[in-house]
């Protein structure tokens, strides 16, 4: 079993669920991506997401894609992303999965982004657009090199399609709470509940959810569903963007206050989560 599915099957054995922060690599800039990901480690988080900035997400919401737009103006791309990693991965104490879209990893070489990304301790890939035929090919590439890809399922997906998304899943799944893109939502959609509990009535699978999640609240009470691990992305890119100034050619980053309030609001998401 891959670390992602270790980390996720002992919060379930657990009764609890894993936090799992997500920021865009690059943004505010690198030199802060690295003391972030020191920063979600020791302070809650039991997985990293980390995003591959993009110019064409057509899976992430306003905040996420600037960020993006940001990250992608100081010129942050895969080699950069890559150059972070093999720094931070041996020094952090939980593993880091990469977020990314198809075309990247294709104009890359699916094999020497894959051998790429294990080398520098990725132990997980999530590519919100990869085509349901092309998973296979993707996924032995993955077991290879050990790193876990992890699938998604829509609350539109119908019975067929999560039957043959699961076969396909190596050891976890990613369920979008909501139609749509990222962003922040103020109420959860409780119909995921359900959506989660026909999951689990029909595989051990572990189950990731995320969109929209962005307050103690909502992780509170989705905790309470047997949510394996728990996703909050554009909740921390507010915190990063409210302590920058955002002009593109101006940009100031307040490092220090930065840090101090990802890691109150991390250890604030941690707390929130049911023990």
């Amino acid at each position: 079993m891959n670390l992602i599915s270790k980390v996720l099957e002992e919060k379930r054995n657990q009764s609890t669920s894993a936090l799992i922060p997500f920021i865009t690599a690059g943004y505010p800039d690198i030199s802060t991506t690295v003391e972030l990901l020191y920063t979600l480690s020791y302070e809650g988080a039991d997985i990293i997401e980390l995003g591959i900035p993009y110019s064409d997400a057509l899976a992430d919401g306003p905040l996420i894609q600037y960020s993006s737009k940001i990250a992608l103006s100081n010129g942050t791309y895969i080699d950069q992303v890559l150059a972070v990693l093999k720094e931070v991965s041996p020094k952090i104490i939980v593993p880091i999965v990469i977020f990314t879209y198809y075309n990247p990893i294709l104009v890359r070489g699916l094999e020497t982004f894959i051998k790429e990304a294990s080398v520098v301790g990725v132990k997980g890939l999530i590519v919100p657009d990869l085509p349901i035929e092309e998973t296979d090919f993707l996924s032995f590439l993955c077991t290879k090199y050990n790193i876990e890809l992890i699938l998604f399922i829509a609350p539109t997906s119908s019975k067929d399609r999560i039957s043959n998304i699961l076969s396909k899943a190596p050891g976890s799944v990613y369920l979008v709470s909501s139609t749509g893109v990222t962003g922040i939502r103020e109420d959860v959609n409780n119909d995921i509940k359900q959506l989660s509990n026909y999951i689990r009535s029909h595989t051990n699978k572990l189950i990731m959810l995320g969109f929209g999640i962005s307050q103690p609240s909502q992780v509170s009470l989705i905790s309470q569903w047997c949510i394996d691990g728990i996703v909050v992305g554009s909740a921390f890119i507010r915190i990063l963007s409210n302590d920058i100034d955002n002009d593109i050619d101006l940009l100031k980053v307040n490092q220090s206050e930065i840090l101090k309030k990802v890691a109150n609001f991390c250890k604030d998401m941690k707390l929130a989560i049911k023990s």
